[in-house]
Formats: C-alpha cells, structure tokens, sequence
C-alpha cells in the first residue's frame, strides 16, 4: 500500500526539524526508520531530504510511505466482505460471529485476515494487516483496519488515549438495576485458565463499563454498553459480576437455548479520521441472531 502526503509548511509550523515536526503529526520511530530506508521517502520542495534538516515558512515537505510486502503468513481466502467504508486510509468491517480476526493454531485460512487479504490480492495490492480494535470470534460488528502505518500509529495511540469510542450492544439474562449505570471493577485473568477472566480487586487492572437497558421482556433486556477501558472479556465479565451474563456465553454463562454464540455486537464507533481529522460515527444494526431473541 503505497501512500503520499503533502504538507505545506505555515509560519508557525517553521523552524522544527523534520523528525520534531513528523513526531507531532503521529509518525513513529518505526516509520522514520522506514522513510530513511525508502528512496525519497522524505523530501522537501522536491528534494530528498534528511530528518534534521529544519523547516521554513512555504516549504512543501513531501512523504512517500512505500509497503511493497504482504502480511506474510496469511493466506488469502476470497470470502464476502461487509465493507462498512474504506478510503486510501482506513477501512471500516462489519465482522460475522464464528470468525476469529486473525490466523492462529487450527484457524489458518478461516479468519477475517484471510479474507481481507484476498481482497487486496484481487487488487494486485499489497496489504499489511492491522486491526486497530478487537472483537473475540463470536462477537459480531464493528472494527477498524488501517490501511498504512501511518494511519495504524495514529489510531493505535488515539485507543491508547481513549480517543476511539465504542459502543456495543448486548443481550443479558433479567433486568439490572438500576437501568442505568456504571461498572468500575478490575479484571484478572482467573488462576489456571490461560483464556478465562474474572474481578480480581486484588491482582486485576482497572476496568470501566457504561451501561443502559436499552428494553427488557423481563426474561432479557437489551444492553447498550461503552467500554471507557479495554480488558480481554470486559463487558462478558463485567454483565457476569453485575449478574446479568450475556445469553450463550460459553465462557461465563454456557447456556445455548435461544443462541449459539455470546449476544454481543459492536454496534458503534466514533473517532476522528486519523489523517483528514474529520468526524466519523458509524453504527451497525444487530444481527438476525440477535434482533430475532429481542423481538418485544
């Protein structure tokens, strides 16, 4: 994936090195490396240029980010791909259940990897893969793919920051309350298992969940969640501790009567375009699985 920006030096962008000035734009150490190995990764008013060269009013610095390689170890597989959107620097996916989001042991050609891999095959394009935020293989929705390192720095550090805000929905076993709330209890990994999770006040790091009942039948209610931290299994293990497990959890609450899968979708996601700085907010509807249990 080969990429090119333009920055037209202000007056009060002047008199910065080229690193200083990269460094406040999102580029990492990683990429500096990167663009002194490319031939005129760098340039300035159309000559190659170093990183400590300093910058002048009407300067037009110029970088070429050149990834010539594919992933390696991923196998592209064609599959159907819900594009959400996709630009020359991010693409937004709407993943299925029963799909893991990278090849692992006994997942070698079946995950979302795969599929994005043939995707750019069928371009001719090279394609690293960089998923910005997980989702577990039988959570549904919404997650971010950066098209360049560049954009993948930006949006990593913008999650870092909390600047990428999530929101999910759930189905849960009977009704919280209150309604309305939040949950700020640690999370560990359980003593003996390599996988499972549990508030652990002791050993755990902290873990923050917003939560409303969006509808309730009694029986289930309809959980809109937003994750203000990012723990492995935090919103399952947090609905567990509150005692309102997600239905078909097979960790935390292994009952398949109305679902074969946890009920948990992405449904949200707002964040600042990490190049353009514009405004996104995109939102995906529930699943059949899922909106066919909350049919009130």
């Amino acid at each position: 994936m080969n990429r090119i920006f333009q920055y037209p030096i202000t007056e009060t962008e002047a008199g910065v090195t080229i690193e200083h000035f990269l460094r406040a734009h999102g580029y990492s150490r990683h990429i500096l490396i990167h663009l002194k190995k490319t031939h005129e990764g760098i340039k300035r008013n159309d000559l190659w240029a170093r990183t400590c060269d300093v910058l002048h009013r009407g300067d037009i610095l110029q970088i070429t980010i050149l990834e010539e390689a594919s992933s390696e170890n991923i196998i592209p597989v064609a599959m159907d791909l819900d594009i959400v959107y996709e630009d020359e620097d991010i693409m937004v996916l709407n993943k299925p259940a029963d799909m893991p989001i990278h090849p692992s042991q006994n997942n070698y050609d079946n995950t979302l990897a795969n599929g994005v891999a043939a995707y750019f095959a069928a371009k001719n394009q090279p394609f690293v893969y960089r998923c910005i935020n997980r989702l577990d293989r039988d959570t549904t929705g919404l997650l971010i793919l950066a098209k360049h390192m560049l954009s993948s720095a930006i949006l990593s550090q913008m999650m870092v920051n909390r600047e990428i805000h999530r929101t999910y929905r759930a189905i849960v076993e009977g009704c919280p309350v209150p309604a309305a709330g939040v949950i700020d209890a640690p999370i560990g990994r359980v003593e003996g298992s390599a996988i499972e999770r549990g508030v652990d006040f002791t050993h755990g790091e902290r873990a923050v969940t917003h939560y409303r009942v969006l509808a309730s039948n009694n029986e289930l209610s309809l959980m809109e969640l937003q994750l203000e931290t990012g723990r492995t299994h935090q919103i399952r293990v947090h609905m567990k501790y509150l005692g309102h497990p997600l239905i078909g959890d097979y960790l935390y609450y292994p009952d398949f009567a109305r679902i074969s899968r946890q009920a948990l979708h992405s449904y949200g996601l707002e964040f600042q375009h990490p190049i353009t700085k514009n405004p996104l907010h995109f939102t995906c509807p529930l699943p059949a699985d899922m909106a066919d249990i909350m049919v009130l």
